[in-house]
């Protein structure tokens, strides 16, 4: 049908309808939203998503009013090719039930999970408390989801099935009583990853995620050799990204990415959730990271240094705080190829991600760019 920019009736369209939506979700569906706990809006957000992604006539209205479209947006990383760079990060899709909905609302990639070995009931509740005056979430899940097993097969159907989204999953380590020694976190990953591997567009390893039993073990130099050793010698030919910290100062940063350099890695999810809460007003008995505006400055500094350091070896898929186009655009002038979001979904409605890529087209043209390519790290000396 060629591109909604190159088409005036359609770009028009897709204004408006965007313009409704926004109005729709800001004047009754969010205040409906709020009034709920998060956890129990999670759940149902969830449970309507299983029940719509089946109705095909909504689902064509669904990509007909709002997926915006433009030759500006499309990109290729990794040698994957994108039809934009913007993507769910992993955390709110566990087991696997948005790729449909996603797929048809314009996103470029979704990254389901993070999925483990073995089912995984996650932390006591509540998983979930927003912080709206910053425009956050405190999330506290443990990696709840329903095992490699039963996931897998539901990422390689969104795999098979996808439109134009590109599908990534991405494992992390069982977080349960049975969790053991460096070697059998080692080999937790290594199931997950045997199981994911040609699968999906892309894979995704998190060591990073901050409400799990044992902790981040494999932040450790030594312990993040041993697994990317191991993981090397499985056979896939998808790109795979590693999640990382964002608590580390450069110096420990730096060392964890000299040693994924070493090993058959080909991007970094940059950041996890935030655990300082200093200069934040959170009630301490409050578990969790933190998400949305919080974390723009310490990921977008950490994109920076490692674009500066790095940008020849690895892709990087920048994540945290992506309200606006120009939050998504600062990370990419500071050498992030991708962008990933959550917590705007929340906060701005799922029309969100129509809003992020028209107006990354518009100021990639307004700056003279003629592909996303050109603008990536252009702000790092």
């Amino acid at each position: 049908m060629g591109y909604v920019s190159d088409n005036a009736i359609r770009d028009t369209v897709n204004k408006a309808s965007t313009g409704l939506f926004q109005l729709a979700y800001k004047e009754a569906v969010k205040p409906l939203v709020f009034d709920q706990s998060p956890d129990d809006a999670h759940d149902q957000m969830i449970q309507f998503a299983r029940m719509t992604r089946n109705i095909a006539p909504l689902m064509w209205a669904l990509r007909g009013m709002i997926d915006y479209t433009d030759p500006i947006l499309e990109t290729e990383v990794m040698g994957v090719k994108f039809h934009n760079p913007f993507g769910l990060s992993a955390g709110l899709d566990k087991n696997c039930d948005l790729p449909v909905l996603l797929d048809n609302a314009g996103f470029g990639f979704e990254t389901v999970g993070s999925i483990t070995s073995r089912p995984c009931p996650g932390n006591a509740r509540p998983w979930f408390h927003r912080l709206p005056e910053y425009a956050s979430m405190m999330v506290h899940v443990g990696l709840a989801n329903d095992g490699i097993g039963m996931v897998m097969p539901r990422v390689e159907k969104a795999y098979m099935n996808s439109k134009t989204m590109r599908i990534s999953a991405s494992i992390a380590r069982t977080n349960d009583n049975k969790t053991g020694d460096i070697a059998e976190g080692v080999e937790d990953y290594a199931k997950s990853f045997r199981r994911a591997a040609n699968r999906t567009h892309m894979l995704e390893v998190n060591i990073s995620c901050p409400n799990t039993r044992v902790g981040e073990q494999f932040t450790k130099p030594e312990n993040l050799d041993k697994l990317f050793t191991e993981l090397d010698k499985i056979d896939r030919v998808q790109p795979v990204l590693v999640k990382m910290p964002s608590d580390k100062s450069w110096e420990e940063f730096k060392e964890l990415v000299d040693v994924l350099a070493e090993h058959n890695v080909q991007g970094l999810s940059i950041a996890n959730l935030r655990k300082d809460r200093d200069g934040l007003d959170i009630p301490p008995d409050w578990a969790g990271g933190i998400s949305g505006l919080p974390t723009i400055a310490v990921s977008n500094e950490i994109i920076e240094n490692t674009y500066r350091e790095y940008h020849d070896r690895f892709a990087i898929a920048g994540i945290g705080g992506v309200f606006t186009p120009e939050h998504a655009y600062a990370k990419i002038r500071k050498g992030s190829s991708l962008v990933m979001f959550i917590t705007s979904l929340m906060y701005r409605g799922p029309q969100n991600i129509t809003v992020l890529k028209r107006g990354l087209a518009s100021l990639l043209r307004r700056d003279g760019f003629n592909s996303i390519e050109e603008a990536v790290g252009v702000d790092v000396d």
